[in-house]
């Protein structure tokens, strides 16, 4: 039924009544909803000035703890290996714990560039980092750098490898594996071990060094060679071959000694680049195995040999503490704070025996991809 017709049914001034309420109803009707809804849009916008105003305060956060932040940049010898991957691990480790220092990890692409070390010393020292922890390529051609750094009032942590200078006047502290320590560990580990597989003679014991300028192998080789010298039952091959700062030169200089001295009864390697080439050498010779050999750091392709009987041990630092720790001392030099001139990080030698336990396979194997945030990449 219409309205008209609802309406015919009373008299006209009635009807005139009943219009007016009808109308006056539909107008409350109409303006009720439009009431509710500029309540309703009225809150939409007080909850998007509520949005806008939370994204306001966390910029100025952020913007607060950019300015407070201190930037702290690590130079690693090279970035390729799983040694100075670890350390980067490390360094990203503290940067967590701390919250207030920014982590830049820059190291030359090659690990006998001192050149390019050295020039990347220089930049960061121009673009004013607040600390540098430093693992120097050469222990003489780096502390120039060191000591610009100091005269621009940046603190410089040393790690891994010394440097020629003076703790506590040239830099704030060295943060580094007991290398010499290192060396004479693996030299009793395989006096231990040919002395239970030989009968008699003295077995010939060859070492492939690493390069000249690195004071960490260099002290790595010096503990070994002096244990080695002491032992009566054993004799020395030291032809003073370096391996080079590449698997592929290592290899090359392997082969070469092991050409030169067939007759060896077991062999020694100071880091993992000259632990890996001697590994493919004495596998490509047949003499894998045969020979005791035992290693410097750590790759899963050593552990795999280790599991083989390839490798009778492995000496192995802890280069995620070194990262840790150095990074740590840095950011204790920033804040005044004291800081301990020596920094041992520990070392350790692993064989097949002990290889499984948790501490172990922590050391042989660490989580690189979650550490350095590169899960499902």
């Amino acid at each position: 039924m219409t309205v008209n017709a609802v309406l015919s049914q009373f008299q006209p001034r009635t009807r005139g009544t009943i219009l007016s309420l009808l109308i006056a109803g539909l107008l409350s009707a109409f303006s009720a909803a439009a009431g509710c809804g500029e309540r309703d849009a009225q809150k939409r916008v007080e909850a998007e000035k509520a949005k806008m105003e939370a994204a306001r305060q966390a910029l100025q956060a952020k913007a607060a703890s950019s300015a407070t932040s201190k930037r702290i940049a690590v130079v690693p010898k090279g970035t390729t290996h799983e040694y100075w991957k670890s350390i980067h691990a490390g360094a990203l480790k503290a940067q967590r714990e701390l919250g207030n220092v920014t982590i830049t990890f820059r190291g030359p692409e090659k690990e006998d560039d001192r050149e390019q070390q050295v020039a990347l010393m220089e930049n960061l020292i121009s673009a004013k980092y607040d600390a540098i922890v430093l693992a120097p390529l050469d222990d003489r051609a780096l502390l120039l750098p060191v000591q610009q750094a100091g005269a621009a009032k940046i603190p410089i942590i040393i790690m891994d490898s010394g440097l020629q200078g003076q703790v506590g006047k040239d830099f704030a502290s060295f943060v580094a594996t007991d290398n010499e320590k290192g060396g004479s560990m693996a030299a009793a580990r395989m006096s231990q071990t040919l002395k239970s597989s030989t009968a008699g003679g003295k077995p010939k014991v060859l070492i492939l060094r690493y390069v000249e300028g690195s004071a960490s192998t260099a002290l790595r080789e010096k503990g070994f060679v002096d244990a080695i010298v002491k032992d009566p039952s054993l004799t020395l091959v030291d032809p003073k071959r370096y391996g080079g700062v590449t698997r592929a030169t290592a290899q090359e200089a392997a082969e070469n000694l092991l050409a030169a001295n067939p007759d060896i009864a077991a062999v020694f390697c100071p880091n993992e680049s000259t632990t890996f080439g001697m590994m493919l050498a004495l596998k490509a010779r047949g003499m894998a195995g045969k020979v005791t050999f035992i290693g410097f750091d750590s790759s899963p392709e050593l552990v795999e040999a280790m599991a083989k009987d390839e490798i009778q041990g492995l000496v192995v630092q802890n280069p995620i503490r070194m990262g840790y720790l150095a990074v740590k001392a840095a950011a204790d030099a920033l804040a005044g704070k004291p800081v301990e001139p020596r920094i041992d990080t520990g070392v350790v030698l692993i064989t097949k025996e002990n290889m499984n336990t948790p501490e172990s396979k922590e050391l042989l194997s660490p989580d690189l991809k979650t550490l350095l945030g590169e899960t499902g990449k």
